[in-house]
């Protein structure tokens, strides 16, 4: 049976992505990458993670720590951030050279993800996505099963392992068709539609803006305290005032 490292965000369109897949019996690796920005509250409880991968029927579940590298992108992206602090671009590039690492380590034949062309205007517009493939150097290895019709096949595709028919031509902001396909196979909780990363949130976004523009400390511990209570920052000053226990 084939494999497929699945880049899972616990989002609609990667959980559906998983779905189709495993409906043309191909075995699925979901890894969850994670930093203090996205993902981190499997980092001291991992277990509803583990859970969710099981009742997806899922052969396997990795959560992989990415602060180290991804704090070299953050600190200088070579495609720019978003509305905030988020580098999108680059990001992207950094978790799929990750999962092609991992493909090859778990002997899987493809990386899949739940992209949508269109979806989101900085990093999911077509002409984005074939540059991200081709940095990231997963040309022809890279599916993404929800558009892949509206874009070049796949060498999966091509080999016979997944039948193009079988995979849909989603694009655009609108999730009505992601909406039907979980009603239909079943999915009672709908993920939310946003990415789930804080530095796109306005807050926390200008707070690390603030910190890379004035070359203060970032690194692993720092990155973990610049999402908790309130900063305040001064010329050789920075105090964080904590909102609770945490």
């Amino acid at each position: 049976m084939a494999k497929a490292i699945l880049l899972f965000s616990d989002g609609l369109d990667s959980l559906l992505a998983g779905l189709l897949l495993k409906k043309l019996r191909i075995e699925i690796i979901a890894v969850r990458f994670i930093t203090p920005f996205f993902g981190w509250k499997y980092k001291e409880n991992p277990e509803p993670f583990y859970q969710k991968i099981k009742e997806l029927s899922f052969e396997e579940g990795l959560i992989i720590d990415l602060t180290q590298e991804f704090l070299e992108v953050l600190k200088k992206p070579e495609y720019g951030y978003g509305d905030y602090a988020n580098p999108c671009i680059d990001c992207k590039i950094l978790m799929l050279k990750k999962a092609k690492e991992l493909m090859q380590e778990k002997e899987a034949d493809f990386i899949a993800t739940g992209e949508v062309v269109g979806q989101r205007p900085m990093s999911q517009n077509k002409n984005t996505l074939e540059l991200i493939e081709k940095k990231a150097v997963v040309k022809g290895i890279l599916l993404r099963p929800l558009s892949a019709k509206l874009l070049s096949p796949t060498e999966p595709e091509k080999n016979g392992i997944v039948d193009r028919n079988q995979l849909l031509a989603i694009r655009g902001r609108k999730r009505t068709l992601q909406l039907e396909l979980a009603k239909n196979w079943g999915i009672k909780e709908i993920p939310s539609p946003s990415g789930g990363c804080l530095l796109t949130d306005p807050q926390i976004g200008e707070r690390v803006v603030k910190v890379l523009k004035e070359r203060r400390t970032l690194n692993y511990e720092t990155a973990q305290l610049l999402v908790l209570g309130r900063h305040f920052m001064e010329e050789g000053l920075w105090v964080v005032l904590g909102r609770n226990q945490e």
